[in-house]
Parts: structure tokens; sequence; C-alpha cells
């Protein structure tokens, strides 16, 4: 049994202490000294945060390392071997600060209910980083907007891919695809990306109209684009993806979040996932946009891949590694290709072979601090790539006089 588990449960000498008496430190005084200190004070609210919920927080193992470390500061101060009084003034606040340090023994026989996703949320506060970024884009998502009304849109966006992009999946999956068995539970995942301002509008627009715009912008065409290549389904695979590797389908399904097409929980009472977007004023098109919201709404892959995550059975729970194959984009549906007519499927391929990223890291975002991609839209023309290779040519001209002066 690890150091935090014994103390958080009051053994470690063997045999609790007794949290009432009518001598000892008094764990009020001590707490205030704690709480006056710039040192004892940071580590008391990151314990707190780690017994919270009657000790049976799951949290990642950095956010655990943090759990143990901030105990085994606390024991060299006041708090360790503090009592409290009965009977005392502010009894109940010293009791509080008493069971933080030792976790009630009498909980100990009892089965206690695990909610991963209020776990999820406690991991996150306890990580400098997760904690930063969900505070970033929470309230840049509740923020009122004098121009854009209740909230402005695109700053929320653009805070959740910074929160997405940055922050360890560890974290992340954790709150977006923790399980969930009451409704309760399921809400609270739902609104994890403050889907009022990130998601919902007053009427639902057409879903070819936000692909389009999405495959507008570089960086959202490779999004979409990674996402069905590492979801598509497969009747064939056991696991329903053909890619076998649920972590990148999950990786990519968040690398939506905070574009056109962003996906969330459709309701607080099951897991099914889509954009919010409908498939009506599709006129001729609109077996193409049901073939666009079914990748979403019925894909066996994406399915499983938050089921399993859901309950530890994760298959790969890497992402996708280098020397990525060409997309299954149009490949795999070419109805749903909303590109200009005329276009051919082979030049649509090409371009996006040159899109998609192979591998994205902490140091390599696609979405930078900047925010929303700035890039022109991309040509679809066979000679689209020509004006990349003639800059690259005239880079590489006012390169080579300099590297042949160095070697004179």
């Amino acid at each position: 049994m690890n150091l935090l588990s014994n103390l958080c449960h009051g053994r470690s000498s063997g045999v609790p202490r007794m949290a009432l008496s009518v001598g000892g430190r008094d764990c009020l005084r001590a707490g205030d000294t704690c709480s006056s200190d710039d040192t004892c004070s940071p580590r008391l609210r990151t314990l707190r945060q780690c017994v919270a919920g009657d000790g049976s927080v799951k949290l990642g193992p950095g956010a655990r390392n943090q759990c143990e470390n901030a105990m085994t500061a606390l024991l060299s101060t006041p708090l360790h071997g503090c009592q409290c009084k009965r009977g005392m003034k502010k009894e109940k606040n010293c009791l509080s600060i008493y069971w933080s340090l030792h976790q009630s023994v009498l909980h100990e026989s009892e089965v206690t209910t695990v909610n991963r996703c209020l776990d999820a949320a406690k991991a996150c506060n306890i990580d400098e980083t997760c904690q930063k970024l969900r505070t970033e884009y929470v309230s840049a998502c509740i923020q009122p907007s004098a121009r854009s009304g209740p909230c402005n849109r695109p700053k929320c966006n653009k805070a959740l891919r910074k929160f997405f992009d940055r922050v360890p999946p560890d974290y992340t999956h954790e709150l977006l695809f923790c399980p969930c068995t009451d409704t309760a539970c399921a809400e609270r995942r739902r609104q994890t990306i403050v889907p009022s301002c990130s998601y919902e509008d007053k009427d639902k627009p057409n879903c070819l109209a936000q692909l389009r715009i999405c495959k507008a912008d570089y960086v959202c065409r490779s999004r979409w684009a990674q996402f069905q290549y590492d979801c598509q389904p497969s009747e064939q695979s056991a696991s329903g993806c053909k890619q076998e590797n649920y972590g990148a389908c999950l990786l990519a399904y968040t690398g939506l979040i905070g574009s056109t097409i962003t996906p969330n929980y459709l309701d607080n009472s099951t897991s099914n996932v889509g954009p919010w977007c409908s498939c009506t004023a599709s006129g001729n098109h609109r077996e193409q946009c049901n073939e666009f919201l079914t990748f979403f709404h019925d894909n066996v892959c994406l399915k499983n891949a938050i089921l399993a995550f859901g309950n530890g059975s994760d298959v790969k729970t890497g992402a996708s590694q280098n020397g990525m194959p060409s997309p299954a984009t149009d490949n795999q549906s070419p109805n749903l290709a909303t590109t200009a007519p005329g276009v051919s499927m082979e030049t649509e391929q090409n371009i996006l072979r040159a899109q998609i990223p192979t591998q994205v890291n902490e140091n390599d975002r696609l979405w930078g601090d900047e925010g929303d991609s700035t890039l022109p839209s991309p040509s679809l023309s066979d000679h689209g790539a020509e004006p990349i290779r003639l800059s690259l040519l005239l880079g590489l001209g006012w390169l080579l006089p300099i590297l042949l002066l160095s070697d004179q």
C-alpha cells in the first residue's frame, strides 16, 4: 500500500488517531498557520483535491505523484498530528482539516461509487497546465460579448482548440469520454466543452455548408481527414475500426473540437455524438449530407472507442504514428467531397496527402498561439503545388551563395 493510501486512511502509525480529544495540537490553528504560509497553503489545497469524495478519486500517474509529494511535505508542518476538541468553536471547520489529512477509517469497509467524470475534473485541477487552460476556455466561453451576444464563439473555439491541443490525452480524454450511468453525470460530461457557446445555436445550419467552411481551411480540413482515417469503421475488424486504434480515433475526434464541425454528445441519456447541424435544405445532396452525419451517429468504430475507454479495454491507446498512409477521406466516402465541379478525385486526394499531419505532439501543433488559421483556402487545381515548389527554389537561390562563401 502506498504512502498516500496509508496516510489518507490514518494508518501512518498502524491505528487511526482520534479526531476529537481533550488535548493535543489544534487543527484549526495549524490550518491557519498553513494557510498563511506560501509553501504550505498550496500543498494543503492539493491534498484536499486528492482526497475529495471519500478518497475514491482515481488520478493519473502525474497527479498521484503530486498528491504524494503534498502529503509528504505536510508531514513536517504543524498539521501533522493535529486534533480537534469536542464542542470547540468552529469544530466542523477543524474536523474538515483533520479529515483532509486522515480520510475516515469508517468508510474503509463501505463500497464507494466512483464517478470518473468528477475524478477527471479533480485530476485536471491538480495539474497546472490542465487547470490553467481549462479555466481559460471556460472563461472565454461564458464571457458575454457586445458584438457577438451571449458569448464570443470565435474566442471560445480558439481557447478550446488550445486546451485539447496542449493538454495530454490522459486528462482531456478522461474529461470527455468518462463513463456515465446516470443523467446527471452524462450532462456534466456533455457540458465539458461549454456547448451553449461552442456547439449549440438557435438554428441548426446545413451540415454540408459547415463542411465546406471546414474544408476551406487547411487545419480544419486536415483534422477532418485525420478523423475519417483514424475512425474509419470496418465490419471485418473485431474492434470495429479499420486501423485497430481506439486511442487514435478519440484523439482525432477531439481534434475537431473548436472547428465549424465541432462534435459533442447529442443528449444526456446516451453516448451518441455528432456536430450541431442538420440535412434540411440539402436538395439533391441529401444523401451526401446523411453520409456525413452517419460517420458520427452510426460509426461503430467511434462508438466502440468511447465505450472501450470507459471500461478500460482500449485497443492501441496511442495516436497514429509517423508514416500514416494517405487518408481515407474521399476515398472511402466519395460522396462527401464538397469540392468545386470538375475537380478530379485524384487531385483532391493529393492535396489531402500534403495537408494531413503525421503526428501531433506537444511542440508541433497545427493551431498555434495565434489562434485561427489564417492560411488561404487551398487551391484545388492540378497545379496547386507549383507556387510552393517555386517559393522553395527561390529560397534556395539566395542561400546557395552564402554556403559557397562559407567554404572559401
